[in-house]
């Protein structure tokens, strides 16, 4: 039984299909998402598909990330949808809709219920802690603000205070490897940009790594670490 994570997804379902075959998350697993599946990339609608599926393949524990919430204030009108566009809406509109124009009709329900009841605002197994951005170090998981969880950067992010190892994203590593310091792993690997999507197998600190051009590479934890130390 393996826990497995997914870094920010952000619509791009090939690199997703790719990172997927090559985990296969089996029912026996937990296979926890980081959020951010809409946005920027250009299959948000393929995406939230093919995570609905999964959960009849494996234990699926999605975390809802700032763009999902940023699309669900957009469709309630909390914020200008213009806005929404500027920042990533305009590539989710179009992969449902054909055009970046406010059909919410064109989103099927199902993807409406999987952001807003299904995706959790965080997770916590014995020895980790999963969150979309990050974490208070001083506070208990069921304290954290939204702030915390889902808009603060990577440098902001402490050691949490009970022992466990945060594991987040939302925060874009360009070089294309997650960022390690003590207590935290940020996995957002900027797979929409010309980065690689990031799956990690925690029992065993192995990083999967897959883009939209359908490559695959592996990393270990300390390979990460040492190649980080060189540069």
């Amino acid at each position: 039984m393996r826990t497995l994570v997914i870094g920010d997804i952000h619509g791009c379902s090939e690199a997703l299909d790719v990172l997927l075959n090559e985990l296969a998350p089996g029912k026996d697993d937990t296979l926890v998402t980081l959020g951010d599946y809409v946005d920027r990339g250009p299959d948000s609608k393929g995406v939230l598909q093919r995570l609905i599926a999964l959960d009849m393949q494996t234990r699926l524990v999605p975390l809802i990330g700032n763009h999902e919430i940023l699309m669900l204030d957009a469709k309630e009108q909390k914020i200008d949808f213009e806005s929404w566009l500027a920042i990533g809406g305009r590539a989710t509109m179009e992969s449902y809709a054909g055009a970046p124009v406010p059909e919410w009709s064109a989103v099927p329900k199902a993807h409406w219920d999987f952001m807003m009841t299904r995706c959790q605002r965080y997770f916590e197994s014995d020895r980790h802690i999963f969150a979309h951005a990050g974490v208070n170090f001083a506070l208990p998981l069921a304290e954290q603000s939204d702030d915390w969880l889902f808009w603060r950067r990577f440098h902001d992010v402490q050691a949490h205070f009970s022992g466990k190892t945060l594991l987040c994203g939302h925060t874009a590593q360009k070089d294309g490897r997650p960022s390690i310091k003590p207590g935290c792993i940020c996995i957002d690997t900027w797979v929409y940009g010309d980065g690689w999507l990031t799956g990690m197998d925690v029992s065993t600190d192995l990083f999967i790594q897959a883009n939209q051009r359908g490559q695959l590479r592996r990393l270990n934890l300390h390979e990460v670490i040492a190649q980080a130390a060189s540069d």
